[in-house]
């Protein structure tokens, strides 16, 4: 008998890949938000959630393109394209021209991290499929990090030095991915087009991607508009801006490090219900309270609710679907990135051009987080018959 090859990449080095990955994204996902208060000056809500419409418009795309992408050609196309591109359009957003050029370049920004989060949370599957909600929420700690991140750097400087500085890890992170050995396109896992609509048609799928929908129309809802909220009811800027740092995207971080060994012996799914729950009280609470420290509880709070919700709901679809993994990912998280485009529009053109109004337009996050109860308690028997 000869001895099978050795794998030709190292499991343990994609963890280092997949890290950088997500911390990066982390930094893109809060720079709209972070953004806001220089946009305030130039746009009005409905305009800034046009430009939040275009940002999900590219995630959508993306997302669903990039998923039989990387199932055909592996995780590192994807990965590679995705950081080129986040790159070219964070070097150029720096200089905040035109209303047009915002637009499109936030829409470039979209396209880029459609294929990033896609083939980052799929490369974990190469990492340890055996515990993936685990493993995607402790490597999601560090989504929760550049979330943390950016808007606190964001009130010590300028919005230019911050694009420049996102741009430039962006940079670093494109070069270890070229560098970095990854799994060729699996066998087993891999896409093919004659599945493709019975993956799309499952139940399962439908719910998964719904919930999805709901979760990130409340993150993004937090993100892009809680700081612009806030100053509009009197907090400074930079205490806005804070007060998003330090307490949600250090909710979201403080909530993964807690749910990760929890989800070793809780069910994903009812982790996700109990999360949805605690998102409805906690968002809004958010709302009704006043003062930066009374705020800042109540916001840290509902990111801790919110925490396990995007990777354990990833690592569902992934247990649910093995074959066609990416494909899968892929549309649910396009689902989410639809939500971005609905909420920061619904919240927008609600708010109009009076920033007054936005409190009465962010009760769509408690309500939505409503909603992913119900669709979370139909899912379960759907999950059942999908296992069956």
């Amino acid at each position: 008998m000869t001895a099978s090859p050795a794998p030709a990449f190292s499991r343990s080095r994609l963890i280092p890949a997949a890290i950088l990955a997500i911390f990066v994204y982390g930094l893109i996902a809060a720079v709209l938000g972070t953004l806001q208060p220089a946009l305030q000056q130039r746009f009005t809500p409905d305009q800034t959630g046009t430009i939040a419409l275009m940002q999900g418009l590219g995630l959508a795309i993306a997302s669903l393109a990039i998923g039989p992408i990387i199932d055909n050609m592996g995780k590192k196309a994807g990965l590679v394209a995705g950081f080129a591109i986040i790159t070219i359009a964070m070097f150029a957003i720096a200089g905040l021209g035109s209303y047009g050029y915002v637009v499109g370049l936030f829409l470039l920004l979209g396209l880029g991290g459609g294929m990033i989060v896609t083939g980052a949370n799929a490369l974990v599957s190469d990492i340890s499929e055996d515990r993936r909600a685990t493993v995607l929420n402790l490597l999601n700690l560090f989504f929760g990090l550049g979330g943390f991140a950016t808007p606190l750097l964001g009130s010590f400087m300028g919005t230019t030095a911050l694009c420049y500085l996102v741009a430039s890890l962006a940079g670093v992170t494109l070069v270890l991915h070229i560098a970095t050995r990854m799994p060729p396109p699996s066998g087993e896992r891999g896409f093919r087009f004659s599945t493709a609509g019975q993956i799309v048609a499952t139940p399962a799928l439908f719910l998964l991607s719904l919930f999805l929908f709901l979760y990130v129309s409340c993150e993004v809802g937090v993100w892009n508009w809680l700081a612009r909220d806030l100053v509009a009811q009197g907090m400074s800027n930079d205490t806005a801006l804070r007060v998003v740092s330090v307490g949600f995207a250090l909710g979201l971080l403080v909530g993964r490090v807690i749910v990760a060994p929890v989800l070793i012996r809780v069910p994903a799914v009812t982790v996700t219900l109990f999360s949805a729950v605690f998102m409805a009280v906690a968002t809004y609470a958010m709302l009704q309270v006043t003062g930066s420290v009374a705020t800042g509880i109540v916001v840290f709070c509902a990111g801790m609710a919110m925490a396990p919700v995007f990777p354990t709901t990833l690592a569902i679809v992934g247990d649910a679907f093995p074959r066609a993994t990416a494909t899968a990912m892929g549309v649910a998280i396009t689902s989410g990135w639809i939500g971005l485009m609905v909420s920061s529009k619904i919240i927008g053109a609600i708010a109009g051009a009076d920033d007054s109004r936005l409190k009465t337009a962010l009760l769509v996050i408690p309500v939505f987080s409503v909603l992913m109860i119900v669709v979370n308690l139909i899912l379960r028997p759907a999950l059942k018959r999908r296992a069956a």
